[in-house]
């Protein structure tokens, strides 16, 4: 025997969904989930001017403005779950990075994904974009979640004078373990660990050379594992990460810009790097 039809006008009762998909983040001013304020954590003080967060959006916070009046749900009744993150001055290009989106007491559970990508795309263009929207199950979070994969990044590095970078192109396309102490940056919140992880440097563009060929500016295509901390495997971290860019050139290097170009599914083909180096 089935179920009775709800009354014509009657409330649907509420129901927790679950829905995957990638995003893009093209600005480099954005985290991907909620900043709240470390010093308040969340409740207001003179740092974060009484906000209790740090930025103003977040990828998360974008979607579930449009998201939760589309399903019909409690404003602040979601969550989100990435296959890893960026860090808030990266930009996540390429196809995007894996998420999955929950929300709480859905009232309207079949609104249309398709419907909702096409308005988070138009009203934050230029910021982020969602590709892909699909339904899946509660068991895809901690799928997505302890995916791995390795990462294609392209840099704008910096060095203290100018520089040959003759050096680095004598290690394209090798793969090179570094042995990387947790970050000084990070060391608040991680276990202060030693961690082995290798990197690819794929190719290197050298911007406005002088008539010897040096410069202090050039473009670095890489490919590295899952976990590597990019930033200080230009910059060494005060000895923290060994070897590092700077240290194959001898000369205080950093990276001034960053883009994560592609998440590469684990088990792949191995791809050749073309086009998405930064461009001064």
């Amino acid at each position: 025997m089935s179920s009775p039809e709800p009354e014509k006008g009657a409330p649907r009762a509420a129901t927790r969904i679950f829905f995957e998909g990638r995003y893009r983040k093209l600005v480099r001013d954005l985290p991907q989930t909620i900043f709240h304020c470390p010093e308040c954590r969340g409740r207001g003080c003179a740092r974060c001017e009484g906000f209790g967060k740090l930025t103003k959006d977040s990828v998360q916070e974008l979607i579930a403005r449009l998201a939760m009046p589309h399903f019909r749900a409690p404003r602040h009744g979601h969550k989100f779950h990435g296959a890893g993150r960026e860090d808030v001055d990266v930009r996540m290009l390429g196809r995007g990075r894996p998420f999955v989106f929950e929300i709480e007491k859905a009232r309207e559970p079949e609104a249309s994904l398709e419907e909702l990508a096409r308005l988070v795309n138009e009203r934050c263009a230029g910021r982020l974009e969602l590709l892909d929207l699909r339904w899946c199950q509660r068991a895809r979070v901690a799928e997505v979640k302890e995916e791995q994969h390795a990462k294609d990044y392209g840099l704008l590095v910096r060095a203290d004078h100018p520089i040959d970078v003759a050096p680095l192109r004598e290690r394209l396309l090798q793969r090179v373990v570094l042995k990387q102490r947790t970050p000084e940056r990070v060391a608040h919140r991680r276990a202060d660990l030693e961690r082995e992880r290798w990197i690819e440097l794929r190719a290197i563009e050298v911007l406005e050379p002088d008539a010897s060929g040096r410069s202090s500016r050039f473009s670095l295509a890489i490919r590295s594992e899952h976990g590597t901390y990019i930033k200080e495997a230009v910059s060494g971290d005060a000895g923290r990460t060994q070897p590092s860019v700077s240290a194959w050139l001898e000369a205080p290097c950093v990276c001034e810009e960053l883009d994560v170009l592609d998440l590469v599914e684990v088990g792949s083909p191995r791809k050749e790097f073309g086009a998405g180096l930064p461009s001064a």
